[in-house]
């Protein structure tokens, strides 16, 4: 960390001793300005876990486009049991996780530098040579997609590949995916296969605690109503719970 950063992060937590944390709808309601992207495009993901076969390829292939170190992940496919009111497991659930990309972001409005900001076509990036490593918009995030990277001491999450978007490229895990269950692609595109299949399965699409108000754009076919609330913790390669 150079001197700068160490000076403003003494600064920060001399401020904040004894403050307590901003509630996440007043946080929400600061939003800063969208920048970078274009207007024209909204990002989304819809994720067909009907097709996920828990493979781990969009786990190693993101590792590898985007050089997380060892044992912290952008994305994942996490393994969860479902046991009925006696205990016995009777299904097994993949569920990929990942940065759900809201409209209404609460990691962006607690960055006390803007290093966290979303851009205009709904993509929520990172500047890492603002990232002053605080972790509030790690401990903001309700889905538990950020982490503070070990290596480059910043704050690091899914940014749904947005390099290669820019490149005429898919995002490495669905690139990778074998089953075909990620699906990215513009929402404001009425053609696209996104919107199309948001349109068709319009009754069964879900997204991941819709009451926390962030307006997620990773939407889910194929999960349970168990799963809607109850996700909790960091994703990790396989982790038991139970959901009743």
């Amino acid at each position: 960390m150079n001197k700068s950063r160490r000076r403003f992060m003494m600064e920060m937590s001399a401020l904040t001793v004894g403050a307590t944390l901003v509630p996440l709808k007043e946080a929400q309601a600061m939003q800063p300005n969208r920048r970078g992207g274009s207007n024209d495009n909204r990002y989304g993901m819809l994720i067909d876990l009907r097709q996920c076969i828990g493979c781990q390829a969009c786990t190693v292939s993101c590792t590898v486009e985007n050089q997380t170190p060892l044992n912290q992940f952008r994305t994942t496919v996490r393994q969860y049991e479902v046991s009925d009111e006696a205990g016995n497991t009777v299904n097994n659930v993949l569920l990929p996780r990942l940065c759900n990309h809201c409209d209404n972001p609460p990691c962006v409005p607690v960055c006390p530098v803007q290093a966290t900001y979303q851009r205009k076509d709904g993509i929520v990036v990172v500047d890492a040579d603002a990232c002053v490593a605080c972790g509030y918009c790690v401990q903001a995030c309700p889905y538990d997609a950020r982490f503070i990277n070990h290596e480059t001491n910043t704050a690091d999450k899914c940014t749904f590949c947005v390099h290669r978007l820019e490149a005429g490229l898919l995002p490495a895990c669905v690139e990778s995916c074998v089953g075909g269950a990620r699906i990215i692609g513009d929402i404001k595109d009425a053609n696209s296969v996104i919107s199309k299949m948001l349109q068709e399965h319009a009754d069964d699409i879900k997204v991941l605690k819709p009451e926390a108000g962030t307006v997620p754009h990773v939407f889910y076919l194929g999960l349970g109503d168990e799963f809607v609330n109850q996700i909790a913790g960091q994703p990790m390669l396989w982790q038991g719970l139970e959901a009743h």
